[in-house]
């Protein structure tokens, strides 16, 4: 059986993941600040107290865990290097514990190399640097580390993200390509949870889109 360590599950892209992550029979090491907001009990779920930017509790949870899924973003009053010095406490835990794979989340703000932004998505670009220039900076910086990392990382990308139902039918791709406005957060999920077990995009940022 195989065991995620999963960071961002008290979010809402995260406690989809978890659900689907359970339903397919995985188990799962949950790291959250505060526990009481991942209202999912299961006998393959271990729910640890902690912060993603404490190394200790970010040891506790990957110890153990065959892989690493990181959903885990900002908030309101987060530091400015949140998902960074957090993605770094993360990959020197797996290197201690010999763990090789990371999923990580991030948004259609950050280029990939495979990506042909049209006009639109230039100008959503430009307005990100603009209006939270904190977090899409973080976001170039934590693909940077894992990029510099030596790990099998994917970072998976979306747009605006919904509370819409699971379809199970999206596109995957890249922005400016095959990547539309919209994606709810549970088939962004259900991506994810099948990136598990599939290395079609290790060293990549595929986008996910409806």
């Amino acid at each position: 059986m195989i065991t995620i360590a999963l960071f961002g599950a008290s979010g809402k892209t995260g406690a989809w993941f978890l659900q689907q992550a359970l339903q397919k029979g995985y188990a799962v090491k949950a790291l959250a600040r505060t526990p009481q907001k991942i209202i999912q009990q299961h006998e393959r779920l271990q729910v640890i107290q902690g912060d993603v930017l404490q190394e200790a509790d970010v040891s506790a949870t990957i110890e153990g865990t065959a892989l690493v899924v990181s959903l885990f973003g900002h908030v309101k009053g987060s530091p400015a290097w949140l998902q960074t010095n957090g993605t770094q406490h993360i990959i020197n835990a797996m290197k201690r514990e010999g763990i090789s794979r990371i999923i990580s989340l991030s948004g259609g703000g950050l280029p990939a190399p495979q990506d042909q932004p049209k006009f639109a998505d230039k100008m959503i670009r430009t307005i990100m640097k603009i209006v939270v220039p904190k977090i899409l900076h973080d976001a170039v910086r934590h693909a940077q580390v894992l990029e510099e990392s030596g790990l099998q990382w994917t970072i998976v990308r979306g747009p605006r993200l919904t509370d819409g139902e699971r379809k199970g039918m999206y596109k995957v791709g890249w922005v400016g390509t095959t990547g539309g406005t919209q994606i709810s957060r549970a088939d962004l999920a259900d991506f994810i949870v099948q990136q598990v077990e599939n290395d079609a995009f290790i060293g990549k940022m595929p986008f996910v889109s409806y």
